[in-house]
């Protein structure tokens, strides 16, 4: 199954949403189709709506595929480039959001329109009013349990010194332990707890080129760099782009505190996809969800792309919730599958011998 089948499915409700000022006649379209979309997701009104003046911009990678697939032009836009007309469907965690809103603000062409859609269960109320203090007057209206909000700012109405500061929301930042991070991210504020338990139960012997499948900030990966002293490379893949700027200066730290040299190489990458390497162990803590639902046909996805991705003897270290049903599909790809630890609910596995 592709990732498309994981993440195609999108978040329909705030997405219609967006465009119903567009429907009743309450905002036009820009004059020259020239449109930004922050975090945009691929949709049936979404595809209905875009012109070729749109710029879709999605840091998932499963995502931007999926907008890459419906036609929509896909990238990132220029640091002063400016559009009449920004749409933004904001994150739930409160300071991404912030940072973003911010961020919108400075792609706004003179009497150009910020428009955002937020699910009522996701901090919408919020979200408006954050932009009100940001951007001042703020317009709203509710669809699909939705919130629906935007503004015209005009530059005298924006709080600056607000817009610099949320701006440096986004930046990484530091946590516990040494490590930066930065909102928005898996476990970010904190080093997880199914991560560190993984971490305790590395075997030291890992050696040659081992793979982290859906790093994150990369604590991983600074583990087995300090714990497993044979490990020549590391490779870290992530799907989320924001990730890899703070797992790059993480291992650059745990790389100088090793005192040994080490290969890092970081990927932008859809695990479910496939690897291209070859490894002689493979680390994760897959992600199991999407949004608030157990989704474990992801983590299932990543078992079989790290069996394919493994030498005949190469051996897969990875950690799980306790009741997410993973030991068929190990059992499938490898001899050997063995449970290190269960604790606080969660489960660490090894899986050796890679099935022909």
């Amino acid at each position: 199954m592709t990732a498309g089948g994981f993440f195609s499915a999108a978040p329909d409700a705030a997405l219609a949403a967006l465009f119903v000022p567009f429907e009743t006649g309450e905002l036009p379209l820009p004059a020259d189709g020239r449109v930004l979309f922050l975090r945009a997701r691929a949709g049936v009104r979404l595809r209905e709506m875009a012109q070729p003046g749109w710029l879709c911009e999605q840091g998932f990678l499963p995502f931007a595929d999926e907008l890459g697939r419906s036609g929509l032009r896909v990238g990132e836009a220029a640091a002063e480039e400016k559009f009449p007309l920004v749409l933004l469907l904001p994150p739930r965690q409160r300071d991404e959001a912030r940072a973003l809103f911010a961020r919108a603000l400075t792609h706004v062409a003179p009497v150009g329109t910020l428009l955002a859609a937020m699910p009522n269960a996701e901090g919408a109320k919020s979200g408006e009013a954050d932009l009100a203090q940001l951007a001042g007057a703020v317009r709203h209206l509710s669809k699909h349990k939705c919130r629906v909000f935007w503004c015209t700012p005009l530059p005298e109405r924006i709080d600056q010194s607000l817009l610099a500061a949320w701006l440096a929301l986004d930046a990484p930042r530091a946590i516990a332990d040494g490590y930066v991070s930065r909102p928005g991210l898996f476990a970010w504020d904190r080093i997880d707890r199914a991560s560190a338990l993984l971490a305790e139960h590395l075997p030291a012997d890992l050696h040659g080129r081992v793979a982290d499948l859906g790093a994150g900030y990369g604590y991983l990966s600074t583990q087995v760099m300090a714990r497993c002293p044979h490990v020549t490379a590391i490779d870290l893949y992530e799907a989320e782009a924001r990730a890899l700027e703070p797992a790059r200066l993480n291992l650059a730290r745990a790389q100088r505190e090793c005192g040994r040299d080490v290969a890092v190489a970081l990927h932008w990458h859809d695990v479910t996809r496939g690897l291209a390497q070859r490894y002689d162990a493979i680390v994760s803590n897959p992600p199991f969800h999407q949004g608030r639902a157990d989704l474990p046909e992801l983590g299932r996805a990543f078992i079989v792309s790290a069996a394919e991705a493994l030498l005949p003897d190469g051996r897969l270290l990875m950690v799980a919730n306790r009741h997410l049903p993973y030991e068929a599909v190990l059992a499938s790809r490898f001899h050997e599958v063995r449970t290190l630890v269960v604790q606080e609910g969660f489960k660490v596995i090894e899986a050796v011998g890679v099935r022909g």
